[in-house]
């Protein structure tokens, strides 16, 4: 046990970007993608992942090297005015995200509970928002920096778990999965806005600015280069298999009868008939883990971006920090009380967070470029190839989604 509990400590960066990433904005555009396309978007997502996995390091390598974060950096060498709007950009797209997930979670529990009550109706979403936002601020109220990573090792367990066992019940032809590895575009602005959405979640800037606080919190140095590659290399694995068994649920029932996901109910509705009562039950286990596991980093980020971007030290627990959790924990409430489509809230908001993905990374680009920072690992021409390359995939991500958001 005690080499387990080691094991994970050593990889909690990892799994706190795990926790963030396959949240319901994950589960909502992976099951959108595998209802509307099968398993034919799946090389979009293997190319996230593995580009994924290069960012990752190239971010944690920055701070490990200089000992600073990103957006502190970026104010430092690029300004104030440029690193303000990185960070406004970076909260708008996480706070949107704060009301789609809560929007997905309770709307998912509302529709999986009606046969549990009476009048049919289900457990009140309002209720379920409360609940959950309660213990999520209980949770981070009580906590510090490492029982917070226990808190997600827990939840990211439980939701991989649930989303494994529920593709294993419904998987499609292993013919269907190698067609995913072809190169295919969408033919219509949903499919571009639902491509933009998986990579947008997968590769979203706010993933590799957090990267860097992570590795800051940690206390690695440059001994600890290889155990950071390890470290982004299980984190990405898992990514991958998430996404792809949340993708290949929606593709293995939903898909064959042309049947799409447009509301968070949708996968609730459609997926029970076809997968039965003990599968759903499973897979909504996933979504609420999945919702809690995301919440919980997304509340906590707004303090710690302000605090790298002003320079401050990222203490929790002042009335700043508490309120800004507050703020993120109430906006939870926005859908249930005021209605609205989580999934297309989610699908925008991490269409909206790629817009910003490109010019994070331009920004890194410069600053690893720099031998006054970086030293003997200022980066060379294999890896300004490779971040060039990425940089134009993220930027073509970013035109599809602003092509599925307004045309």
């Amino acid at each position: 046990m005690k080499k387990i509990l080691a094991f994970l400590a050593s990889i909690s960066p990892g799994l706190f970007l795990i926790g963030y990433n396959i949240g319901t904005g994950s589960i909502t555009t992976m099951a959108a993608s595998g209802a509307s396309f099968g398993m034919k978007m799946v090389l979009p997502v293997l190319l996230s992942c593995i580009f994924t996995y290069f960012l990752i390091v190239i971010f944690g390598q920055y701070t490990i090297v200089t000992g600073k974060t990103v957006l502190s950096s970026f104010r430092e060498y690029f300004g104030t005015p440029l690193t303000l709007v990185v960070l406004t950009l970076l909260l708008a797209s996480e706070w949107v995200s704060c009301m789609g997930v809560m929007g997905v979670v309770v709307q998912v529990v509302q529709e999986w509970s009606r046969p549990l009550t009476a009048s049919g109706d289900g457990f009140s979403p309002l209720w379920m928002a409360i609940f959950f936002g309660g213990l999520i601020y209980i949770l981070f109220w009580q906590g510090q920096h490492r029982f917070f990573e226990r808190v997600l090792a827990i939840f990211v367990g439980l939701m991989g778990l649930s989303f494994l066992l529920t593709m294993f019940m419904v998987v499609p032809e292993p013919s269907e999965v190698l067609t995913g590895l072809m190169p295919n575009l969408p033919k219509d602005t949903e499919g571009f806005l639902i491509l933009s959405g998986m990579v947008g979640t997968t590769m979203g800037g706010i993933l590799y600015v957090v990267r860097s606080i992570l590795v800051q919190e940690k206390g690695w140095s440059i001994d600890d280069l290889k155990l950071e590659k390890r470290d982004a290399a299980i984190s990405v694995s898992i990514m991958f298999l998430l996404s792809i068994a949340i993708m290949t649920c929606s593709a293995g029932t939903l898909h064959p009868l042309g049947q799409k996901v447009e509301n968070a109910i949708d996968m609730v509705q459609l997926l029970e008939p076809l997968a039965g009562r003990f599968a759903i039950s499973i897979f909504v286990s996933g979504i609420v883990c999945a919702g809690l596991s995301s919440l919980f980093p997304i509340v906590l980020l707004a303090p710690w971006l302000i605090a790298d971007f002003t320079g401050k030290p990222r203490n929790m627990r002042t009335l700043s920090a508490r309120l800004l959790v507050f703020f993120g924990v109430c906006l939870g409430l926005v859908v249930p009380i005021f209605g609205g489509r989580p999934v297309l809230v989610m699908i925008v908001s991490q269409a909206a967070g790629s817009i910003v993905t490109p010019l994070v990374l331009l920004l890194m680009m410069i600053l690893i470029n720099k031998r006054s920072l970086m030293g003997d690992y200022t980066a060379k021409l294999p890896r300004n190839a490779l971040m060039v390359f990425i940089l134009l995939f993220t930027s073509f991500i970013a035109i599809a989604g602003i092509i599925g958001i307004f045309f």
